[in-house]
């Protein structure tokens, strides 16, 4: 018999073979541990596809968790290039007509040309432009004419001799006054976007004398002659022959000032007069623009009368014109040509500048200075300036492409509304003046000086909303109709039809069934026992689980609590229920009867309700600490703002110096962050108190950091006259502080008054402890009312009413997926957990596998040296044999 031995041989004894069985035996732990392994992993897997499962459902609840969703109204034009409109829960479903006759703009203003954009202007000396943003009153914009010549009035204006925008005037022979001229230019206004205006037809101040001395000698027909006085038509006086001295300036005084005939046909020829003939200052006028002839009718030998005082008088007529001025419909320049616009009283050209406007800075807008030197006095170092000064301007260079000069400088105010005007002010460095070229090239004053040219101009959106005329500085058109906002798109008439939208609300609740019933599923198919096939889900019995499935059916088969008055309280009543398999099942008829007849009760079934019995109180939001119920509002104190008041009240007029700064700290933490430190520039000039107030707050909010940072401060003049400058943010994070540097100092306005901080609003919700951070009241932690957040507004301490707070479904459900998913959630611990034995199975392994190896090498070297003693004895035998063998010889 032979055995072998790896590297040695032998007389048949196989040792791998033996070995390999041995291991095989020594090696079935492994197995275990794959087997466990592969459990884990596919658990792992199968907490993904719940995890999946669950945030597609917790993704169904956003629409159901907010309150605004239950809210929502649908809004529909009939013309949607007219009007759109969107619509909150504050709106009331109905039908709107609107009708739309002026779209918001922003305003243009454009300089003189220059022959390019780097060329300097002026000699650099120290500029500073102040812009200011406001509305204007009264005035118009447009031209005005010189009065029309003698050649008018008896020959007319001739064909095409005036054109207005690119549209001949129909004049001819009969045009011959400035309102017939001015009906002219009128009956093209729709077709030239300009309408004209005859000023009133007044006679000389000087027709019945002059210096105070009357020069209307008395009239004398003793000679046989006879004298007739009219004025447009209108005989004041007449005197036959053989009279002397009846019609002096005495009696003609009397006439006029007296209630008779003469008057009353005055008056019914619209005819006026001022002055008396005694004084010599009599004038005559008409309103209406017509000529007015002032006319002696004079037969045979008479003295006296209009410039006569005892010489021969042969009769006179003396014809008054006017002129007329242009408007233009939307605030752009006009463009007057033909043949001889100079017989209108009109200069050929492109022209137009407000006249007769106030202007009013609106302190709303931001308001500030800009500094222009030798470093930047082109076109070009202007428009940066502008621009990077960010207040409410935006400056562009634009080439007309002409020869020559074709470079404007072209500001545009960064808003519509016709609180968009500018006014542009100018100012030296201290006794040195503006620069005069900056000045020609910038300055702009709606009630002055207008050295750019408006190309279009500041205007509101205007219009009539069932039967109410309303504005709005920009295209949308906000506060006209309670929770409704409008958007003008063009000149026109459209009907706006607001209605419930329920059909997004039918929609989130059949998706949340449908997410609930896959939900439902994944969790059968992971969770669940096939009786059929006699197998068990992979996470058949795991208590994590059972325990989401049951708090799921739990929380869906309770009632609402904290809907004090709501009418549903439970899924059934809008047609949800179980269904034998748990899964949930949708009555579409129940639901839309529960839409019709309860629809302001549904929102509460899903999402989180907060009611306030105080109309100043409003809910803001709840975390998941939140408990339902009603809770008792009680304020300690109410919020208020950093302010600053005068000590005593302001003067009529109060003067802002020249170079005028302070330095203003907003709204500023501690430590201090420089962010909130500004140095604002005051406009120098004398205020009303109003316009004092609107100055400060323009300029506090015009300043680039304050802006930025969202800081903006609101100033008034009280009623007892004082001026109160205070920040718009509320709380202790609320504060105001004014430093002098030069000019105007802050005392001589505010007087020894010293700036008070703002202070927190506090309180208790339910008896509860809660945290102020300025008008917002939270609820501790630890509390029925933890995280329970409310907006405190109004001027009442004490009592507030009280809040009810309910958790809808939708917002229960959210909170409960919010615990399982996500980084920290339940399921995400679990996968850790699995992963981390999967893990520990891989090291013991490890370990198990090289301590395999020891056994093997101790196996095959415990079988290697029997196979070597087994060789040895085999040997031996052999050699014993041969000996036994020779023996027996």
């Amino acid at each position: 018999m032979g055995i072998s031995s790896p590297g040695i041989g032998s007389n048949g004894l196989d040792v791998n073979a033996i070995i390999t069985k041995l291991m095989a035996v020594e090696s079935a732990p492994l197995a275990t541990m794959d087997k466990k392994s592969a459990s884990y992993l596919a658990k792992v897997t199968a907490f993904g596809s719940l995890s999946g499962a669950l945030s597609t459902f917790q993704s169904s609840l956003t629409s159901l968790t907010s309150l605004s969703s239950f809210q929502a109204l649908s809004s529909t034009s009939s013309d949607t290039a007219i009007l759109t409109g969107s619509a909150t829960s504050k709106a009331q479903p109905g039908n709107y007509k609107v009708d739309i006759s002026q779209i918001a703009q922003a305003q243009t203003l454009a300089s003189g040309g220059y022959k390019t954009a780097a060329t300097t202007i002026g000699v650099g000396g120290k500029t500073t432009i102040n812009i200011q943003l406001g509305t204007l009153a009264g005035g118009s914009f447009g031209l005005s004419g010189s009065t029309l010549g003698a050649g008018v009035l008896t020959g007319g204006i001739t064909p095409g001799a005036l054109s207005i925008n690119g549209t001949a005037i129909l004049t001819d022979g009969s045009t011959r006054s400035a309102k017939l001229l001015a009906d002219a230019i009128n009956a093209k206004s729709t077709t030239t976007g300009v309408s004209a205006t005859a000023a009133p037809t007044v006679t000389s101040a000087t027709l019945f004398g002059s210096g105070g001395a009357s020069t209307f000698g008395a009239v004398d027909t003793s000679g046989g002659g006879s004298y007739a006085l009219s004025v447009g038509g209108v005989q004041l006086a007449s005197q036959e022959a053989g009279a002397g001295g009846a019609i002096d300036a005495a009696s003609l005084d009397s006439l006029l000032g007296g209630s008779n005939s003469v008057t009353q046909a005055l008056h019914n020829a619209n005819i006026t007069f001022t002055g008396t003939a005694a004084a010599g200052d009599l004038k005559f006028s008409n309103a209406d623009g017509s000529n007015l002839a002032v006319t002696e009718t004079v037969s045979g030998a008479v003295t006296g009368g209009i410039g006569n005082s005892g010489t021969a008088n042969t009769g006179s007529n003396t014809i008054a014109s006017s002129s007329i001025s242009l408007v233009s419909a939307n605030g752009t320049q006009i463009n007057v040509g033909g043949s001889n616009p100079t017989a209108a009283g009109l200069a050929a050209g492109i022209g137009g500048a407000y006249q007769g406007a106030a202007f009013t800075q609106d302190g709303t807008r931001s308001s500030g200075n800009i500094v222009i030197d030798s470093t930047n006095n082109t076109l070009q170092g202007i428009r940066d300036a502008i621009n990077k000064a960010n207040f409410g301007v935006t400056a562009s260079i634009v080439s007309d492409g002409s020869t020559g000069t074709p470079f404007h400088l072209v500001l545009n105010s960064s808003a519509t509304g016709a609180n968009s005007n500018m006014k542009i002010s100018l100012s030296g460095d201290g006794a040195d003046p503006a620069d005069p070229a900056i000045v020609a090239l910038l300055g702009y004053d709606p009630a002055g000086a207008q050295n750019l040219s408006q190309k279009t101009a500041a205007q509101d959106t205007k219009a009539v909303v069932n039967g109410i005329a309303v504005t709005s500085s920009s295209g949308s058109i906000t506060g006209a109709l309670e929770g409704i906002s409008l958007t003008a798109g063009k000149v026109g008439s459209a009907t706006l039809t607001v209605a419930r939208d329920t059909s997004t609300i039918t929609t989130s609740i059949n998706g949340f069934v449908k997410a609930y019933n896959d939900l439902n599923n994944q969790i059968k198919g992971l969770n669940g026992y096939n009786a059929e096939t006699k197998t068990g889900g992979v996470l058949l019995g795991d208590s994590t689980v059972q325990t989401l499935q049951s708090q799921l059916r739990k929380q869906l088969t309770g009632a609402i609590t904290g809907l004090e008055g709501s009418k549903l309280t439970s899924l059934s009543q809008v047609g949800i229920a179980f269904q034998k398999d748990g899964s949930l099942a949708l009555d579409s008829g129940k639901l839309q009867k529960a839409i019709t007849s309860n629809f302001n009760d549904i929102a509460g079934l899903f999402a989180a309700v907060g009611r306030a019995s105080d109309s100043n109180v409003s809910f803001v939001s709840a975390t998941s600490q939140t408990k339902a119920g009603d809770y008792e509002i009680e304020i300690s104190r109410l919020a208020t703002q950093g302010a600053l008041t005068s000590a005593a009240a302001l003067p009529a007029t109060t003067v802002i110096a020249a170079d005028t700064t302070w330095t203003v700290k907003l709204n500023d933490t501690l430590p201090s962050n420089g962010n909130n430190t500004a140095t604002v520039k005051l406009t120098a000039g004398s205020y009303t108190p109003e316009a004092l107030a609107t100055l400060l707050q323009a300029s506090i909010n015009g300043t680039t950091r304050f802006s930025d940072a969202g800081s903006t401060v609101a100033v008034k003049v009280n009623d007892d006259g004082t001026l109160a400058l205070s920040s718009t943010k509320y709380g202790g994070k609320s504060n105001i502080a004014l430093t002098s540097e030069t000019g105007t100092a802050v005392a001589d306005i505010f007087g020894a008054a010293t700036s008070v901080d703002g202070l927190d609003v506090a309180g208790t919700i339910g008896g509860y402890a809660a945290t102020g951070d300025g008008q917002n009241l939270t609820g501790a932690p630890g509390a029925a009312t933890a995280g329970l957040k409310l907006e405190i507004k109004g001027d009442t301490i004490g009592s507030r009413g009280t809040i009810g707070f309910s958790q809808g479904y939708a917002y229960q459900m959210d909170n409960l997926a919010k615990t399982y998913l996500g980084g920290t959630g339940i399921l995400s611990g679990r996968t850790k957990g699995l992963n981390n034995s999967v893990q520990d199975i891989g090291k013991q392994k490890d370990a198990f596998n090289a301590k395999l190896v020891d056994i093997e090498a101790r196996y095959r070297k415990q079988y290697t040296a029997l196979d070597t003693t087994l060789s040895s004895l085999s040997t031996t035998a052999s050699f014993l044999a041969q000996q036994f063998a020779a023996l027996s010889k």
